[in-house]
């Protein structure tokens, strides 16, 4: 439809006058690296810009192909991401990249459907790596291009259940040329100027067109129902202290939460908080147990974890007792590439025992 193909066009003028310098995004007239665009995107789910780029560009400077990062063993990689959360990207991460490597000779399918087949990558990812990187027409949809169609369409039901009605729309949009160019255009637009809150629509290239504003309701949309609170999960964590100050760390099983992460060892997370007594019988030794005043808290996708913290110093024998573990001296705690929530068990107890 002309009026739709007019839509894009106007997005895509925008866009190459405003577009985001962004360390992943190739520069104008330059092909985009599949490489740079996949392990973008794969960071970005769920996280911020400005929290992705560091590890972006850390990860790109250690290892700058994929099979440079395919070789890397698995250790290596989840340290390098430890902080950025959602750890299973990181596993999906590793295993995509020896995929690539192993049997598509280090090039990334350039179809969605091709994409869809790799470890760790949805539709949304296919659709962007496919656009971004080979100028695919497909359409992309997250959260910002959910928040543009629901305010340009005035889609007043609420998500998830308008997810598809959204990706219907977005789909009419999208052009057969410059489609890469076009979905970073919208995303760019629902990132700095139809935002969630107190959207710049007098500067929006489509706000005459944008039925919401018509409607005077743009700043309502996207609606969605209401959230459900996340259920609250108890656990003892055991700061286990050698003759030496080191401090008894391991590593968690490859899958699962925290899958391949370092950790302080714990209790298992459970509905209900542990009594003193239940704590020290579920403690990897023995030992006299002090608990700390206080307690680290940290919320995960679907529950909220208390943590309380219980300190003991082991003899010689104690500590000997002990196999494949990682006894770290507490100068080089800020070395070890802890998740965030264990990151705060270490600060809490190193705080209280100083």
């Amino acid at each position: 439809m002309p009026e739709l193909a007019a839509k894009a066009s106007q997005l895509l003028k925008w866009y190459d006058r405003h577009r985001r310098r962004l360390p992943w995004r190739a520069l104008p007239g330059v092909t985009a690296d599949p490489y740079a665009v996949w392990l973008s995107e794969i960071m970005l789910q769920q996280t911020t810009v400005t929290a992705v780029k560091p590890y972006y560009e850390s990860f790109l400077a250690r290892w700058p192909t994929v099979h440079a990062l395919a070789a890397a063993p698995t250790e290596d990689v989840m340290t390098a991401w430890a902080g950025l959360g959602y750890y299973a990207r990181a596993r999906n991460l590793h295993a995509c990249a020896r995929v690539i490597a192993a049997e598509h000779a280090g090039r990334f399918p350039d179809t969605e459907a091709e994409l869809l087949e790799l470890p760790g990558i949805g539709p949304y990812t296919a659709a962007a790596i496919a656009a971004i990187a080979f100028d695919v027409p497909a359409t992309v949809l997250d959260g910002n291009v959910e928040r543009v169609m629901a305010r340009l369409f005035a889609v007043t039901d609420p998500l998830p259940k308008s997810k598809e009605t959204l990706r219907a729309w977005a789909a009419t949009l999208t052009p057969k040329k410059r489609a890469g160019d076009y979905a970073q255009a919208v995303m760019d637009l629902g990132a700095t100027v139809c935002t969630p809150t107190s959207p710049a629509c007098v500067i929006c290239p489509w706000s005459t067109a944008c039925a919401a504003r018509a409607q005077g309701i743009a700043e309502t949309l996207p609606r969605k129902l209401k959230k459900v609170e996340p259920p609250q999960r108890y656990g003892v964590a055991f700061w286990m202290v050698r003759k030496d100050g080191a401090v008894l760390l391991r590593r968690r099983p490859s899958k699962g939460l925290l899958g391949g992460m370092v950790e302080v060892p714990s209790t298992p997370w459970r509905a209900e908080a542990w009594s003193p007594q239940e704590a020290h019988a579920e403690a990897p030794v023995k030992a006299q147990w002090r608990t700390l005043d206080g307690q680290v808290t940290h919320t995960f996708t679907h529950f909220r974890l208390s943590l309380q913290t219980c300190v003991a110093d082991l003899t010689p024998a104690q500590a000997k007792a002990f196999d494949d573990v990682l006894w770290t001296p507490l100068t080089a705690m800020g070395e070890v590439g802890f998740p965030s929530v264990m990151r705060k068990v270490a600060e809490h107890a190193m705080k209280h025992i100083a």
